[in-house]
């Protein structure tokens, strides 16, 4: 009987590390504070989840063109999206440590104390001014128990410089986003495509934060990836609206039906007027129910034709869009569907954990289009050079549909246990009686239910 209780993030952790799914970056040199590296398994999910949203978002739809721009960019670039100017966090300091944390953060560690409900408390609406008020008059400390300076903004941006030669070095930023490069690059992409409003531009990539709070794993880190997409249209002939709620239609199918994401974890959450972004008409959340809270895993937002413009009067270039059919000339308007597919990860691996009680395993009940591998196979024995050659026979076979793995470590009941706790749906067994008959045993991860299927067969099974 499987329970379908969250899992502890040290339960995550744990397995991650254990089964190479992630590892602490720079381990052997003691590690690095918000930095994890994506072990054989990890990088393997990673990619299934990359892969499904540039199939459902970019190949399956018409009105889609896929993008890959540079991490660093011209670092006017960054002016002219407000990310120098605001790009910040509200950063406390322990005055005995000298160690930063966030004071939002505080806040909300101090109100989950107090078994306070975050909304009798709406923290993301707090100026830095408020939050510094509220630290005070609670006597909030840092988790050192150590009081605290007042609230300062923090910038988040990474800088760094180009150039070798003393004096000559240009200062650059890694970028903070992948939307930007999406925005600068809108006039090439009109110039060498045959886009036609409305269509979106998508863009997976490396982002970088200088953060300021440690913890909850690959949640929060300091190099992350985004999976951003800017919608164009026009707003005389679209309807914003509609197409905003065409967007979370697609986001939510997206996660429940192609993740395979329970809805009951799951929830829209709209901004307040004073959390949004004063470029954006309307904001929602798409939140998931970790272990350590509801926390946002995928966020669109109506940004008006906020950037277009900023990057026009930045850069003094037109990037307006000509309207083929009456000549109409105009900047166009956006809607920016944006996720962090190391939260998609984290999410994953915490939704398909399950432990089995009757049979006492853990199991990762990942969809078969995610998993690391889609079948394991197994020679009985392998001091059978018989049996060897045949299970080589059948990996070959079977490698040529699907990502397959070969075990042949201690007894098949071990080796099962493996193959559960890394998702891996289908166990394949080569024994004695397939020399015989040409049949394997096919073991399924979740029921555990055993059938003998005709290696022929093998192919069809596995593309089911």
């Amino acid at each position: 009987m499987f329970t379908s209780t969250h899992p502890s993030l040290e339960d995550i952790v744990a397995l991650a590390k254990r089964r190479g799914f992630v590892f602490p970056t720079s381990e052997i040199y003691g590690g690095l504070a918000n930095s994890y590296d994506y072990g054989p398994l990890g990088a393997e999910l990673l990619r299934n989840i990359r892969n499904e949203w540039w199939k459902q978002f970019i190949h399956k739809r018409r009105d889609m063109v896929g993008l890959d721009s540079q991490i660093m960019l011209h670092p006017e670039t960054w002016v002219a999206s407000g990310h120098v100017g605001s790009f910040s966090d509200p950063l406390v300091e322990d005055k005995v440590t000298a160690k930063r944390y966030r004071a939002d953060h505080l806040i909300e560690a101090w109100l989950k104390e107090q078994k306070l409900e975050s909304n009798e408390v709406q923290v993301e609406n707090m100026r830095i001014e408020e939050m510094g008020e509220f630290i005070a008059t609670k006597n909030i400390t840092s988790p050192d128990g150590n009081p605290v300076t007042e609230p300062r903004s923090f910038n988040l941006l990474f800088e760094t410089a180009i150039g070798s030669v003393a004096g000559e070095k240009s200062k650059v930023y890694l970028r903070g986003e992948t939307a930007q490069g999406i925005f600068s690059n809108f006039k090439q992409i009109l110039d060498s495509t045959r886009v036609q409003l409305p269509f979106g531009v998508g863009q997976i990539g490396k982002s970088f934060r200088n953060e300021i709070t440690t913890g909850q794993f690959v949640f929060r880190t300091l190099e992350f990836e985004q999976a951003e997409i800017e919608y164009f249209f026009n707003p005389a002939q679209s309807d914003w609206k509609e197409l905003f709620e065409d967007w979370k239609k697609s986001m939510w199918s997206f996660v429940t039906e192609i993740l395979g994401i329970q809805a009951e974890n799951l929830r829209w959450r709209q901004h307040t007027d004073k959390e949004r972004s004063h470029y954006s008409k309307d904001t929602y959340d798409l939140d998931y129910n970790f272990s350590f809270g509801w926390k946002e895993l995928w966020g669109i937002a109506y940004r008006t034709d906020y950037d277009l413009k900023q990057h026009i009067n930045h850069s003094g270039k037109s990037l307006e869009y000509t309207d083929p059919y009456t000549g109409e000339k105009f900047v166009p308007h956006v809607i920016e569907p944006a996720v962090g597919v190391n939260r998609m990860f984290l999410m994953v691996l915490s939704d398909a954990y399950f432990y089995d009680a009757e049979r006492q395993r853990t199991v990762l009940r990942l969809k078969p289009n995610l998993a690391p591998y889609k079948v394991a196979i197994f020679p009985l024995v392998k001091n059978k050079p018989e049996i060897v050659a045949k299970a080589e026979e059948v990996y070959q076979l079977c490698a040529v549909v699907a990502p397959t793995v070969w075990d042949d470590r201690g007894n098949i009941g071990k080796r099962y246990l493996s193959q559960d706790e890394i998702g891996t749906p289908a166990c394949i067994t080569i024994d004695y009686q397939t020399l015989e008959d040409n049949t394997v045993t096919w073991r399924d991860r979740d029921t555990t239910e055993q059938v003998r299927v005709a290696i022929s067969d093998l192919a069809q099974r596995i593309r089911m």
